[in-house]
């Protein structure tokens, strides 16, 4: 590895997201991570042919795989067999490896909207007026259809997730460098997802998320653990963001947003130390 490291920041900075700017996110974090490292940007679709050249790729703002599915498996499948430093690593087992991790963590009997995709298994779900069906490849709400109990029949064909829609007071995300929290923000108006605010969590919020940040076991990387808070006061996962989360740094203070850049680069920084996972 050279003196000054060398990273390829991928990110796609023309994609556009419904209430946020993700190109705005990483300008600022790129910016940055240049104070650090010697760092280049690239689209997705060109981080497999251009990776070879770096000490590690940071995976960012780069949108849905969906859009761009063979580039992103094409990136994987280069990265694994010549044993490329990615941040986050590929080993995560959230949102990374698809939906999966919702049935899993559901019949672990974790707090997490309870979730089947099987018709056989809806009995384990609790009974409700409308049901969420999600593609378990969708990201951004792709393909997510709110249904009601007498339409599952024609949709459940085991390449879709099915949970009760549960009538909750607000959502809150929860953000980690590593298994460190940083800030907290949340959504006051359910029907307005990024309209988000800072939000100062209990300890108990806290036990919550890191029990799915243990969970996941990725020792270096930034994830988002996604929550709603229902009517009874309780937390339930609602998505666990370890592949490219989008962090809302526009929405915090300076303090905050400092001390979370000064994370990053920290991790990084042990992260590029740690010995290359050999090609198999």
């Amino acid at each position: 590895m050279s003196a000054r490291p060398r990273l390829l920041f991928v990110t796609d900075l023309a994609y556009r997201a419904k209430g946020r700017r993700y190109c705005d996110e990483d300008i600022f974090l790129s910016s940055r991570l240049r104070q650090d490292f010697t760092l280049a940007l690239a689209h997705p679709a060109d981080a497999a042919a251009l990776m070879d050249d770096f000490d590690g790729v940071v995976v960012r703002n780069s949108g849905p795989v969906l859009h761009y599915q063979d580039a992103y498996d094409a990136f994987r499948d280069r990265a694994v067999q010549r044993g490329t430093r990615v941040y986050n690593p590929l080993s995560a087992r959230g949102d990374m490896a698809g939906k999966q991790y919702l049935l899993d963590l559901t019949r672990a009997g974790y707090p997490v909207i309870p979730t089947v995709d099987r018709l056989d298994d809806l009995g384990l779900l609790p009974a409700a007026d409308e049901y969420a069906v999600k593609p378990k490849t969708g990201a951004d709400s792709i393909g997510l259809r709110f249904v009601r109990p007498g339409m599952l029949p024609d949709l459940a064909r085991g390449d879709v997730l099915i949970q009760p829609r549960v009538d909750f007071r607000y959502e809150v995300s929860f953000y980690f460098v590593d298994d460190t929290f940083q800030y907290a923000l949340h959504a006051p108006d359910p029907a307005r997802r990024w309209d988000l605010e800072p939000y100062e969590p209990t300890g108990d919020d806290l036990d919550f998320a890191r029990r799915f940040i243990a969970w996941n076991t990725v020792d270096h990387g930034i994830q988002r653990v996604d929550a709603c808070r229902t009517r009874d006061g309780a937390l339930l996962l609602v998505e666990l963001e370890d592949l490219n989360p989008y962090l809302s740094l526009d929405l915090v203070g300076d303090t905050t947003r400092e001390a979370f850049v000064a994370a990053m680069k920290s991790s990084l920084h042990r992260f590029l130390a740690t010995p290359a996972t050999p090609a198999p």
